[in-house]
């Protein structure tokens, strides 16, 4: 049987006196879209970070196509795996085109040269995301949507196959949100793992196959979001009444 791209095996995440989960073992396929909810302060960065390796767990493992993660080098990682922050900072003056870039380096030598290929696909993410014409662009003079979308370019750029992302629809407005999302939904359908802290319940609803609920306690939900997503159940989650609703053959969740 073919191993998950991603899996937890009886993994406790702590974080000061915060029990993010115990004992949990969960995994993440190729094809699949994950979204995870929870209220502020239940840890989905901290936990997202830990599936990333870039913080261990208090207990358990986690393995990436089969091998523990901390069997594997950094690059090694990152050629499997991709990241994208809850803000992305700019430690180093640069432009757009070669920001997009940093994707690539994973997949060069230590002294290896971006290629006429490489630079294509940083083209071709940029157009993606709408970025066509930036490329000479400081990011310095770039909005903060025009950042989140340069992240997500460089993420698509690395080619990873999985994608955790962090709040990816920050500062994004409506439209970018949802191009946003659907540009992640196709790299599911086309044999990604995606998974992503989301803060729009109606966003997992509509671009997610599958949830994971973080309740703040140790105590998590998870499976495909159709099975697990209702009323009761965000109530409890966000301790604040929802209602489900239906529209054009659609289900919606609202504060009450």
């Amino acid at each position: 049987m073919i191993p998950p791209l991603l899996a937890a095996h009886h993994l406790t995440v702590q974080i000061g006196e915060q029990l993010i989960c115990r004992n949990a073992s969960f995994e993440f396929r190729a094809g699949e879209c994950w979204g995870i909810l929870g209220v502020n302060g239940a840890g989905k960065t901290t936990l997202l970070h830990t599936l990333a390796g870039m913080r261990a767990p208090e207990q358990g493992e986690i393995s990436l196509a089969g091998t523990p993660l901390f069997q594997l080098s950094r690059r090694q990682i990152a050629r499997q795996l991709g990241l994208m922050l809850q803000d992305t900072p700019d430690p180093f003056p640069a432009n757009v085109l070669d920001t997009a870039l940093i994707g690539r380096h994973p997949h060069l030598s230590r002294w290896q040269w971006e290629s006429a290929v490489d630079i294509e696909q940083a083209r071709v993410a940029l157009a993606q995301v709408e970025l066509t014409g930036f490329e000479q662009r400081s990011v310095a003079t770039l909005s903060g949507g025009e950042r989140r979308r340069l992240a997500l370019a460089s993420l698509l750029v690395q080619t990873p196959g999985v994608m955790l992302l962090d709040e990816p629809t920050n500062h994004l407005d409506l439209r970018h949100q949802h191009q946003l999302l659907k540009l992640l939904w196709q790299r599911a359908q086309n044999g990604a793992g995606v998974v992503m802290v989301l803060h729009d319940i109606n966003h997992v609803v509509r671009y997610c196959d599958h949830v994971l609920l973080l309740f703040g306690d140790g105590e998590i939900c998870q499976g495909r979001q159709t099975d697990i997503l209702n009323a009761e159940v965000l109530s409890r989650l966000y301790d604040y009444p929802v209602v489900e609703v239906a529209l054009a053959q659609q289900r919606f969740f609202a504060s009450a």
